[in-house]
């Protein structure tokens, strides 16, 4: 009887716990989780994934073309002429630099368009939205955030 009751304690005690653990995950969003929960999202479509060359470019938009080909006179103002697709996908000043997200999203998202069927923009949206994201701080921080999204939850 002893046993019986000692364990019942013990499964008790491991779903409170369990429970506990699932109520404060649940508590935070994805980006407040504790460290031994959370895990860096380097899915199928992010730009670290291309960056990794983990996979083969779409021939649309080799690694190798420069963001002024692809996009447009705005870019070439703002980079060097010669700044590869792959390059930008590689960039690491996106947190103070909206027009840095922008570019790194952005590029990421014409790959993940070409590469992935159901991504929700096609090649030319994306085009056009880069190029108008790059009118303002504001308006490259805003598009660079919903290429996040899109490029995070893509597959």
């Amino acid at each position: 009887m002893k046993k019986n009751n000692t364990s019942t304690m013990a499964s008790l005690s491991l779903s409170l716990l369990f429970s506990l653990l699932l109520s404060l995950v649940s508590a935070h969003d994805s980006n407040h989780l504790p460290g031994f929960i959370y895990t860096r999202a380097t899915g199928r479509c992010t730009p670290q994934f291309w960056s990794g060359r983990k996979e083969t470019w779409p021939r649309m938009v080799p690694e190798t073309s420069t963001v002024s080909n692809v996009f447009g006179w705005r870019i070439y103002k703002r980079y060097r002429s010669d700044l590869t697709l792959l390059e930008a996908t590689a960039r690491n000043d996106e947190e103070d630099n909206p027009f840095g997200a922008l570019l790194k999203e952005g590029t990421t998202a014409l790959i993940n368009s070409y590469a992935r069927k159901g991504f929700p923009y096609k090649p030319w949206q994306v085009k056009t939205m880069v190029m108008q994201g790059f009118v303002s701080e504001i308006a490259a921080s805003s598009q660079a955030k919903h290429f996040s999204l899109a490029n995070h939850a893509c597959s």
